[in-house]
């Protein structure tokens, strides 16, 4: 039972931690996400840099605007990282109780993390797709979500799934260099658990994990930069110039080879890096709040679920009693 409530804990912890950081960062998010979509030569780009966009929304009077699809979006991240934390904890905790280990190493570590990512990006994709689709919409114009779902197809839902299922090496990436620097931090530290007794999980201070997520995003983003901007481009929302495309040329442009081939034609090879200063800024950001928020959080929510625990078995031996 104990393992089990241990892995609730951390994936609530998680989820938790997501809509915090999403909501906070939300606005940063909406400009870098419009800033990457947008596939255009030099001198017929719209937005120079992502404060282009900042003041677009000012200047038009539409900055709250900024926010849509936040609703969507903090769906998807809650429901996203508690099936990735729930996954990664589990099978982690499963590994070390089967190989007999005290700790796992790096390989294993990849392999747990993109086990877990692969499971959620399938589940999630649709919201997915359609939170992109709000935040890269023209200020003001955002559909709402069951509009977007409504009027697409099942196979438009799913775009970019395959580079989404490449992209899981990201958060493996930042959640296996987290942990072992969290494992190395924590090293010194004597475990308080005692044999055959149950006891919360070790945390590190709001400014260790905070440090620590950020590094390790910032790792994993500069590595997988080049799939993310082609991801966001293959979810991003109707642009004008796709509006004159015949229908063939809009659907190539959706694929994977169709949005390199797009961002080579238009921007060279520096046009793979666009907006990579955004990205680390918001992804870097983000990632460390969560993770701050999440261990922070990860003992209160342990007690919580001993006491919700104790309170269901004390109702099943009264039932049995009556």
């Amino acid at each position: 039972m104990a393992f089990d409530l241990e892995s609730v804990s951390e994936a609530t912890s998680g989820a938790i931690g997501a809509l915090v950081s999403t909501t906070v960062l939300y606005p940063l998010d909406t400009c870098k996400t419009k800033y990457q979509a947008e596939i255009r030569t030099g001198q017929q780009q719209k937005y120079r840099n992502i404060s282009d966009v900042l003041w677009e929304a000012i200047s038009t009077r539409q900055v709250l605007s900024l926010y849509q699809g936040l609703g969507t979006k903090n769906l998807q991240s809650f429901i996203s990282q508690f099936i990735y934390f729930y996954g990664y904890s589990f099978f982690k905790r499963l590994y070390l109780k089967k190989s007999g280990k005290k700790s796992i190493g790096m390989k294993a570590n990849l392999i747990i993390a993109a086990a877990a990512g692969a499971f959620n990006v399938v589940i999630t994709m649709p919201l997915d797709t359609a939170s992109s689709k709000m935040q890269t919409s023209e200020f003001g114009k955002s559909k709402g979500l069951w509009k977007i779902l409504s009027e697409g197809t099942l196979g438009e839902a799913f775009d970019g799934l395959g580079i989404s299922l490449l992209l899981t090496v990201n958060p493996s990436i930042q959640y296996t260099v987290f942990d072992q620097l969290k494992q190395r931090m924590l090293k010194g530290k004597q475990s308080s658990r005692a044999k055959g007794t149950v006891s919360s999980p070790e945390a590190l201070s709001a400014f260790s994990a905070f440090a620590l997520g950020a590094v390790s995003k910032c790792v994993a983003t500069c590595i997988t930069y080049p799939a993310i901007r082609c991801k966001v481009t293959i979810q991003a929302a109707e642009s004008e110039e796709e509006h004159e495309m015949e229908e063939y040329q809009k659907k190539a442009r959706r694929t994977v080879s169709g949005a390199l081939y797009s961002i080579w034609k238009s921007e060279g090879l520096l046009g793979f890096f666009k907006g990579l200063q955004a990205q680390i800024l918001k992804t870097v950001l983000s990632s460390a709040l969560l993770l701050m928020v999440k261990e922070k959080i990860t003992r209160t929510t342990w007690v919580l679920m001993l006491a919700l625990r104790k309170y269901l078995l004390a109702n099943r031996i009264r039932l049995k009693n009556t």
